[in-house]
């Protein structure tokens, strides 16, 4: 180990610009990109692993001996098992399986995975393959063709990082197998292929242009739909998370009466918030689809909905202490379905401001489909907030994806498609932009204030270092300037104006400009007294 120590200590820099952790501004040293991926998805792994074998690890120390494991190895396994929950996929154990897993444990390799793609990014050699000839050339075909090389990379990327990531997860999934939990192995290569071509590809993106800019590499009606869905969902979840917070202050001491039923002590008081925190997600996604109208279940034959609430023996955590009762619902509490119908009508207004439509029939239709494409994102994140944990009675927990996503699609879509049809007509009428405008104002306000609260955590930090033999193409955002172009070869872009250049016809000169006339006097110059008159045609006399 000394030797190895000595020989990196005494190594020249174009060796350990080749590292890892070193960076170089040599672009000889720039890597490949499926070479840089794999490394990225490696130190993912190692320092996600490494995380979740120490937090594992106290909670071995805390717990009783044997609960997560006997010995070191058991610990480890049980890491690799959290790891893969991490990533949503599922066990199997003896008579069933184990489905419901915490979405906040997502985060830890959510955010390894974009901070390991923004360093595959810069340590790949990345260049933009534009068509060295087009059809029309006009401006709008090589914006298109500019856009479709942009898209091409990023996926690109996403799959240079997300390919060995799954096949590093099959291999854990392996290793974490033993007499009572076997992960589905299926499900662990999805999950980690998706995950981490998501991140991939959204840092690659991010690597182009600031956040604002990222969307314009999508055509106008994919952005619009795409801002519309994410708003709407983004409605719903708020609403979810102030539901949830509002239920935990009401009942709050049936929440501390069953934290104190269990009694687990300091270290195990830690770890079972810890654990509440995790699950936070899966529960605001329970109550967004309580807002929606069909409610979750905590159970077989159980139903926590605005029209009724049918409970029997729920499991021992204290989150769940703030369930209402069984029986009917106060009236007032149907007051929540009214929200779906307020996210549709904010989606709506963005769907027609990003892209109008000249035509008043096409809005609403675009408005109606923001609602389809929100009503599948509910209904998928229905699907990962519940699951099975074993079999009998708590074999259905959560909310059913197909309900969700029919009744978020109707009350969504219809009310996108009012509010996307009345803006659109308030845009087509130039009086009416100005109250428009004026409403819209605290929204920039506050897109402008969460991207404020977002550059102080490091979430929409501008990298000041050069990106070294990086050929992406960025003209439509502001980004970190393009290396020079050495002499020995040219890229894309210089080849193809040359080649257009050379074909082009050439110009006639243009004729110098000639000297005014002195022999002729304008007539209504009466300045000397009187007027001189000048025969043209006086040389033609003889």
């Amino acid at each position: 180990m000394t030797a190895i120590l000595d020989q990196l200590r005494t190594a020249p820099r174009s060796v350990l610009g080749k590292l890892p952790g070193a960076s170089s501004d040599d672009d000889e040293t720039r890597r490949p990109l499926p070479v840089s991926g794999m490394l990225a998805a490696a130190a993912t792994l190692g320092v996600g692993l490494a995380a979740l074998t120490t937090l594992t690890l106290v909670g071995w120390i805390a717990a009783p001996r044997g609960t997560l494991g006997s010995g070191l190895p058991g610990v480890f396994r049980t890491a690799a098992q959290l790891w893969l929950a991490a990533h949503h996929a599922g066990f199997a154990i003896p008579g069933g399986r184990v489905g419901l897993l915490p979405l906040g444990l997502t985060i830890l390799p959510a955010m390894l995975l974009y901070r390991a793609g923004r360093w595959m990014a810069r340590d790949a050699d990345l260049r933009l393959r534009l068509p060295a000839r087009l059809p029309k050339n006009s401006p709008r075909e090589k914006a298109q063709a500019r856009r479709r090389a942009q898209l091409v990379l990023v996926a690109q990327a996403g799959v240079s990082l997300a390919a060995p990531y799954a096949l590093l997860a099959g291999l854990i999934a392996l290793v974490a197998r033993n007499e009572i939990t076997q992960p589905f192995i299926g499900e662990a290569l999805l999950s980690h292929f998706v995950l981490a071509f998501l991140a991939g590809a959204l840092a690659t993106a991010r690597m182009i242009g600031p956040w604002r800019v990222m969307l314009r590499l999508l055509p106008e009606r994919v952005r619009a739909l795409t801002v519309g869905t994410a708003v709407g969902t983004a409605v719903l979840l708020v609403a979810g998370l102030v539901l949830v917070l509002v239920a935990v202050a009401l009942n709050f001491e049936q929440v501390t009466e069953l934290s104190g039923v269990l009694s687990p002590g300091f270290v195990g008081g830690v770890l079972l918030l810890l654990l509440q925190l995790l699950y936070l997600l899966n529960v605001v996604i329970w109550a967004s689809s309580y807002i929606a109208g069909p409610g979750f279940a905590i159970g077989a034959d159980t139903l926590v909905a605005p029209t009724g609430v049918q409970l029997g023996t729920v499991p021992s955590l204290p989150l769940l202490g703030a369930l209402p009762e069984s029986g009917p619902v106060p009236v007032w509490m149907m007051a929540v379905i009214a929200l779906p119908f307020a996210a549709g009508a904010v989606a709506g207004v963005m769907v027609a401001r990003i892209s109008p439509s000249p035509s008043y029939e096409a809005a609403p239709l675009w408005g109606f489909l923001t609602g389809v494409s929100t009503g599948l994102v509910a209904g998928v994140l229905a699907a990962l907030s519940g699951g099975p944990i074993g079999g009998g009675r708590l074999a259905a927990i959560g909310p059913s994806p197909w309900e969700v996503a029919l009744s978020v699609a109707l009350e969504v879509g219809v009310a996108a498609g009012i509010s996307a049809g009345v803006t659109n007509l308030l845009l087509l009428n130039k009086r009416a932009r100005v109250p428009l405008d004026k409403a819209a104002a605290p929204v920039r306000k506050a897109g402008a204030a969460i991207a404020k609260a977002a550059s102080k955590v490091g979430l929409a930090e501008s990298d000041p270092r050069p990106l070294p033999g990086h050929w992406m193409d960025a003209t439509e955002a502001d980004t970190q300037e393009i290396p020079v172009i050495r002499d020995d070869w040219q890229d894309e872009h210089a080849s193809a104006e040359a080649e257009t250049l050379a074909q082009a016809r050439p110009r006639p000169p243009e004729p110098a400009a000639r000297p005014p006339r002195k022999d002729i006097v304008d007539e209504s110059d009466d300045r000397g007294g009187h007027v001189i008159y000048v025969d043209p045609y006086a040389w033609d006399r003889d």
